[in-house]
């Protein structure tokens, strides 16, 4: 990620800059390798002590601007506590369009079982009613190379192939995804949801 420091009304050591990179790190699991953060760090003396440093914190990421600010005694504190609403506020950013997909996930099986259609030699289309003789069979097994990507990405190379899907290794997540074109011309994402294992039953 990278960070500008700034400071207002008190010093801006080396040591107090490498800290606060180091704090930010902690939104690295969340955010691209491409974010930017600018952060400044402001001392009031004429504010109560418990809320006498302030830190303010801009976070550029998936094309999303993301602000806050906090205060605390010192600018440390100050800081974690700018961090910690950050992270909940980038995290509920990425939530958002999820459920979106969610709602949309009947919509992107159709589209896949249309695509899937398509791509049979006509006539070798199978219905509930052929006998288990005339059910198609899998006699090809293809194996890819995937390099993690970005949703952009990916819709990117689904365009350049000219697909109305495209599966690819999040880069973000490192699952599988499956990025598909809408109905109305835009596009869904469908990330698998593993079940969590069951637990043993005790002896």
């Amino acid at each position: 990620m990278k960070t500008q420091v700034t400071a207002r009304n008190l010093e801006l050591t080396d040591r107090l800059r490498e800290e606060v990179e180091r704090k930010l790190r902690r939104l690295d699991r969340i955010t691209r390798p491409d974010s930017e953060a600018s952060v400044e760090l402001i001392a009031n003396a004429s504010h109560a002590a418990d809320a006498s440093h302030v830190a303010e914190v801009t976070l550029q990421t998936r094309g999303t601007l993301v602000r806050s600010v906090a205060s605390g005694s010192t600018a440390m504190a100050a800081l974690n506590l700018v961090i910690d609403k950050l992270e909940r506020q980038v995290v509920r950013e990425k939530e958002r369009p999820r459920s979106v997909r969610e709602r949309n996930a009947d919509e992107a099986t159709a589209v896949l079982a249309r695509e899937a259609v398509r791509s049979l030699p006509e006539g070798d289309a199978w219905s509930p009613g052929d006998s288990a003789e005339d059910r198609p069979a899998v006699v090809k097994v293809k194996r890819h190379d995937m390099a993690p990507m970005f949703e952009e990405d990916a819709i990117a190379r689904m365009e350049e192939l000219g697909h109305a899907f495209f599966i690819f290794l999040n880069a973000e997540t490192d699952a599988l995804n499956v990025i598909y074109r809408r109905v109305d011309g835009r596009y869904g994402v469908i990330e698998p949801v593993l079940p969590r294992p069951r637990s043993k039953a005790r002896q």
